[in-house]
């Protein structure tokens, strides 16, 4: 379904340039669920922007549903975000219009499309799919902060894109909501094979997905792999099966992107004394790669 490779962004003003993405390489599969972690300035949101065609990349390649962005036309990019990408906000004002209801809100932009038909009874459907329907006359102010989100993803259905964006859709509300949250995305990824992609500083997510993939100064850093999938942790649960615990239940994995490179944690650098150092010894060793401090290092 996604496909970056190289990908590069870079932020121009009069004097300053600012690198957002150096190089980022991701895949994502057709029907897949996984989140994207990482600190401020990391690189994720600018990545989110850029699959839901609000920003366009300086370098690389990006397909979605195998179309080239980098390709696109005003017009062509418009019917791309119309049609292929739904986007949901962490901010619900930026989702919501307050003097329409829940329901009114989720028709609006069906009105755009022209393939859509039957478009109240679509838009009642997608509120009872995220456990709105008995909402659906509410407006904004009426709604707590976990419902407006609920909505929100219910617009982002509104034209039955094949990709769903969220960016931070849980930071507003508290840990029992975002859970609640998560369960839609997952209900809509199992029964409509939807391919959703969340970001999220959020680390309490990641224990119920099967993929996480953390990004650090514009560059896949990391994955998350789950060593069973969510779907049969509950399932063992339910048969009264002991499972692993949360911390045996995941495994990370460094990213070797297309020349070689790893990102090394700081910690890891910290801890060997590397903080403002740059050089290091590496070496084979029985089938391993082992990093070292150099026995002697001549200076410049």
């Amino acid at each position: 379904m996604i496909e970056c490779e190289e990908l590069v962004k870079i932020y121009k003003t009069a004097d300053i340039e600012a690198v957002a993405l150096q190089g980022l390489d991701l895949t994502v599969e057709d029907g897949e669920l996984m989140v994207i972690i990482g600190n401020s300035g990391s690189g994720k949101s600018t990545l989110l922007n850029m699959l839901g065609g609000l920003d366009r990349p300086t370098a690389g390649r990006l397909f979605v549903d195998g179309i080239d962005l980098l390709k696109l036309n005003s017009s062509q990019m418009v019917k791309y975000k119309r049609d292929t990408v739904g986007f949901v906000w962490q901010n619900n004002a930026r989702n919501l219009i307050p003097y329409l209801t829940a329901l009114e809100n989720v028709e609006l932009p069906m009105l755009l499309s022209r393939r859509i038909k039957n478009k109240r009874s679509r838009a009642e459907g997608l509120l009872d799919t995220v456990g709105m329907s008995n909402r659906k006359n509410s407006r904004l102010s009426q709604l707590s902060g976990g419902e407006q989100q609920r909505v929100a993803i219910a617009i982002a259905l509104a034209n039955n894109p094949r990709l769903l964006l969220a960016d931070e859709p849980t930071g507003a509300v508290d840990s029992k909501t975002a859970a609640h949250i998560l369960d839609v995305f997952r209900e809509l990824n199992r029964k409509m094979g939807l391919t959703i992609v969340i970001v999220t500083h959020d680390r309490q997510l990641t224990s119920k997905v099967d993929r996480v993939v953390a990004i650090r100064d514009g560059k896949t850093s990391s994955e998350i792999l789950r060593k069973k999938s969510y779907t049969e942790e509950l399932a063992e649960i339910a048969a009264g099966v002991v499972t692993s615990t949360t911390g045996d239940s995941h495994e990370e994995l460094a990213v070797i992107d297309r020349s070689g490179r790893v990102q090394i944690p700081r910690e890891y650098l910290e801890t060997m004394g590397l903080k403002n150092r740059n050089k290091i010894r590496i070496e084979m060793e029985n089938g391993r790669v082992i990093m070292c401090l150099p026995e002697d290092i001549v200076s410049d």
